[in-house]
């Protein structure tokens, strides 16, 4: 294999990673603020909120906890998990080819 080929494969591999950490992060953030009871009205609160909305689109809702806040911590949570341990693996797969 040439070092050209490794080398983006590398970079590919960090690119795949650092995409699910955002995605993540993104779902972490919108967590806390549930949990902290952030201003709602607040532009970036709103912006995390849609956004974390749209990523846990298929896991949103997928509990039927009775507290509203463990629905939360679960269905964005499980995506959160899903994104970072597949987002690794691939990436992993990607760097060692």
């Amino acid at each position: 294999m040439s070092p050209r080929y490794r080398n983006g494969a590398h970079q590919a591999g960090r690119v795949i990673a650092i995409v699910a950490d955002v995605m993540a992060l993104i779902l972490g953030l919108w967590i806390l603020m549930y949990l902290l009871d952030a201003n709602r009205a607040n532009d970036l609160v709103q912006f995390i909120h849609d956004a974390a909305r749209w990523l846990a689109g298929w896991s949103h809702d997928l509990f039927t906890f009775d507290d509203a806040w463990a629905r939360v911590v679960a269905g964005y949570g499980l995506a959160a998990v899903v994104y970072l341990v597949v987002g690794h693996a691939i990436a992993n797969r990607v760097h060692r080819h």
